[in-house]
């Protein structure tokens, strides 16, 4: 049997195409789980250097930070010079934050990691959302948007609890987490290389602008609903991963270090299946749906704290990251067709910009009140604070809903 060269390329195309759509999609993964490994080890870095909780939120901040420089100045990058040499250059970047992890001995080197890790990550971000859309399989043309938010809360869940592990019965954890992750970077930069580009207009010339956060002119309505609901996700994700530890082994009354990771790999987890369970349910009514477990979630938490429960708390987490995966996948989905592919990256970048705002400013608020008042009534504060936004955020996404379906379209 002759195959005919037009098919045979045709079927290579696709082959390049699917290895390239997991290449990214184990990118995003691991530069989410290394980002949580931390989070995991703050407790025990407190305890080792004597940081107080002001001072942690401080360092998860400046990750956030420095993501967020990375996504102005990068944002757009790789819709010019490609996704491929952007994406090899954050995980030579993300290779470089391990080993100052790695040799960190106090606050100085901590910092120096958090922030090339956080640049790391902004440079990446727009890059690795644009090209799961793009290279993902033409049989399930909705698995791009799938990945892109389902991949950060299985990173870090799993960061979580990798380091917990680590932690709890591995020798020298706060060396070892990180040599694993140079590791899986290593092999993963390997795979950006071999892959396939697949930005519209790749080849440009590199240039340094800094990114300005476009959205379609009649698209802005939409985005500014459901930037809501990102920012209320995020705000909710930025608390677990600086105080969420904490927290958790103050109600458990315990010492064990792998609670604190679990926590978050229990917010994260119940995220991911989440997610799965929902991922061909329409866009907004996935949002809608998100947000009001996100509501229940708060108000459990609330409970949690009220009673001093800690059984109470871990149902609580468990149905806050359901709404939290929910409501990001949702937003992601409904946001992600809001661009043409040659602004794709562009408008990624403008998701995350949001997303990382919402986690790190409420979370250094949160780091500082707590110095001042204390883990408990801060944790109180803000989840009603949140609460709020959630409830603004559920009334505008049910009418955009409703306009959505007047006009013709899915929600």
């Amino acid at each position: 049997m002759t195959v005919h060269p037009a098919a045979h390329a045709a079927r290579a195309a696709g082959a390049s195409r699917g290895s390239g759509f997991w290449v990214v999609g184990a990118v995003l993964v691991l530069l989410m789980l290394s980002s949580s490994v931390p989070s995991a080890l703050y407790v025990l870095y407190q305890q080792e250097w004597g940081l107080s909780s002001g001072t942690i939120t401080v360092v998860f901040a400046l990750y956030a930070v420095t993501v967020l420089a990375g996504l102005l100045l990068f944002g757009s990058l790789s819709d010019t010079v490609g996704r491929r040499p952007v994406l090899a250059a954050g995980l030579v970047l993300a290779i470089v934050s391990m080993v100052l992890f790695a040799a960190a001995e106090g606050l100085g080197l901590l910092l120096a990691a958090r922030a090339v890790q956080g640049l790391a990550v902004g440079l990446a971000t727009g890059a690795m959302g644009a090209a799961l859309l793009e290279l993902s399989p033409a049989s399930r043309p909705a698995l791009g948007a799938q990945v892109n938010s389902a991949g950060p809360t299985v990173g870090i869940g799993l960061g979580g609890l990798g380091a917990g592990l680590l932690v709890q019965f591995a020798p020298a954890p706060t060396v070892l987490s990180y040599l694993l992750l140079v590791g899986a970077f290593a092999v993963t930069l390997v795979g950006v290389i071999r892959m396939r580009e697949s930005a519209p207009g790749a080849g440009g010339r590199f240039r340094v602008v800094p990114h300005r956060i476009h959205v379609p002119a009649g698209a802005r309505g939409r985005f500014a609903v459901l930037v809501l609901t990102i920012v209320a996700v995020w705000s909710v994700g930025g608390f677990y991963l600086s105080l969420g530890p904490h927290l958790a082994l103050s109600l458990l009354q315990s010492t064990n270090y792998l609670v604190g990771g679990a926590t978050v790999a229990l917010l994260a987890g119940a995220a991911t299946v989440a997610q799965l369970v929902l991922g061909r349910t329409e866009a907004l009514r996935t949002a809608v749906l998100g947000l009001l477990g996100l509501l229940a979630g708060l108000g459990l938490v609330l409970l949690a704290l009220g009673l001093g429960s800690a059984a109470v708390f871990l149902v609580a987490t468990a149905v806050l990251g359901s709404g939290w995966g929910a409501a990001f996948l949702g937003s992601f989905r409904a946001l992600s067709t809001l661009a043409e592919p040659a602004h794709r990256g562009e408008l990624t970048a403008a998701v995350y910009v949001f997303a990382y705002l919402a986690m790190s400013v409420p979370a250094v608020l949160a780091g500082m009140l707590t110095n001042i008042h204390g883990l408990h009534r801060t944790s109180v504060g803000f989840m009603a604070a949140v609460a709020g936004v959630c409830a603004l955020a559920l009334v505008a996404t049910l009418r955009l809903a409703a306009r959505t379906r007047a006009e013709g379209g899915t929600a």
